[in-house]
């Protein structure tokens, strides 16, 4: 049976979560204070970009399943069931910053006129579901209810593929009538034979962060490798693919690059870590990932410096804003610190983007963004490759020698095969192989 839904924030989790509900056969109302964005999504229009997901939008709209209000008393009181999903961002000593959560359960307990389940979506330290238990029960005790904690796995960029395909649907409760309530606003995903993992509060809460700990981890892990291969005359792709043959490691995670971006991996390692503070528990793995993928980071410019002894004068050319391909999500994006480090560094910046330019200038508005990479690496003495956009896959490297200034092409996501850029007097710098001058790869072709 199909259930009335109210969700509460209409951000990356909570818009794809809106329309994922709905597009089940349910009837949904989603919310958010900001007017102007409700107004853009009610005319079946997406604030953000992810693929699929207008396609989806606007046919839960046109069905009628599909609601968009700035009204949370109304869309609470209409609602069987309650989802937050709004923004836990960083907050003081890496603790996520509660506000928002605390604003929804306040006008829960102002609205709860009947019985309803309230499912926590946001991604909220261990503990937070039993505490909002807990204050529902002394502000509306003469109401029934019951909290469930319901974390996300979702990737930017896949992540309407992965609400209608999940790994695992993770739910934690605490009484068989909430459990039912949940199974049916998930049935569709029963019917697929989606794994349910059935479990308490605090074991859902801690699942999203160990989960996310994990995967930075593993990113980490590989990128230190990488350094080393660079080092020793190595090639991680041939290391990391050895390693995914053993299906104990996996091949998943084991991509070298500039580093993790985002708005779940940064903030919920530091989460985890201060959450481990908290109670005495040693978090030092955790807290050493957190340093070495800043770390990374900076490490792309300097490893350029090296190189050229100086940025200062120098035109770079960036290609790849947003923090991973197929996002216009720019939070935590290396390509934020790498700018910073390359003003730092006196050098001109010239930029482009498929998708994330307009995020992107509100961090940096004064750098120089171009329609197209053609533009960008126009009378660059350096070229990065920041994100693994698809269309950076097939640059011309006879146009580029054309109009660059400079031969260094810096792949922090090894996205090209660098022997065509070579010929073309290009030097090579990837991640995890060894740097390849053209110089001496013509002398040493010249010999043989």
């Amino acid at each position: 049976m199909s259930k009335n839904i109210c969700v509460v924030g209409t951000g990356y989790v909570g818009l794809i979560a809106a329309v994922g509900l709905a597009d089940f056969g349910n009837q949904v109302i989603a919310v958010d204070k900001n007017a102007g964005k409700i107004k853009m999504l009610q005319a079946g229009k997406s604030p953000i970009y992810e693929p699929g997901l207008s396609d989806y939008l606007q046919r839960n709209l046109e069905a009628g399943r599909l609601a968009f209000t700035t009204d949370t008393a109304l869309a609470i009181r209409e609602s069987d069931v309650v989802f937050i999903a709004v923004g836990t961002p960083e907050g003081f000593d890496g603790q996520p910053n509660m506000n928002h959560v605390t604003e929804v359960v306040h006008s829960i307990a102002d609205n709860l006129d009947s019985y309803k389940v309230i499912v926590i979506k946001s991604t909220v330290p261990v503990g937070t579901n039993r505490r909002i238990e807990k204050y529902l029960k002394t502000r509306c005790s003469e109401q029934e209810f019951d909290v469930v904690s319901n974390p996300e796995f979702l990737r930017e960029g896949s992540s309407v593929q992965d609400f209608f395909h999940p790994d695992r649907t993770v739910i934690g409760h605490s009484s068989e009538r909430a459990k039912q309530v949940m199974f049916e606003v998930y049935r569709a995903l029963n019917l697929i034979s989606v794994p349910f993992l059935w479990c308490s509060l605090e074991t859902a809460e801690l699942i999203k962060y160990a989960s996310n700990a994990f995967l930075a981890t593993k990113i980490t892990y590989i990128n230190q490798m990488a350094n080393l291969a660079e080092e020793v005359g190595a090639d991680i792709h041939q290391v990391a693919g050895a390693m995914g043959m053993d299906g104990r490691i996996s091949a998943k995670f084991l991509h070298p690059g500039p580093g993790y971006g985002g708005s779940c991996f940064p903030k919920d390692t530091k989460a985890i870590v201060a959450t481990g503070d908290q109670y005495g528990v040693d978090m030092s793995l955790i807290r050493e990932v957190v340093e070495a993928n800043e770390k990374q980071k900076k490490r792309v410019v300097s490893r350029l410096e090296e190189k050229l002894d100086s940025l200062a004068g120098k035109t770079v050319a960036i290609l790849g804003l947003a923090f991973k391909q197929r996002t216009d999500d720019v939070r935590e994006s290396p390509s934020i610190t790498i700018v910073n480090e390359l003003i730092f560094r006196d050098a001109q910046v010239k930029a482009h983007d498929p998708e994330a330019m307009d995020n992107f200038k509100k961090h940096f508005p004064y750098i120089d963004y171009c329609e197209n990479w053609e533009e960008a690496v126009k009378d660059a003495h350096v070229l990065i490759i920041a994100t693994e956009w698809n269309e950076y896959r097939s640059l011309d490297p006879r146009k580029m020698r054309e109009t660059m200034k400079g031969n260094l092409i810096c792949d922090t996501r090894n996205l090209l095969d660098p022997r065509p850029f070579m010929d073309m007097g290009f030097d090579y710098m990837g991640t995890g192989r060894p740097f390849i001058n053209s110089k001496q790869l013509s002398e040493i072709r010249t010999v043989v």
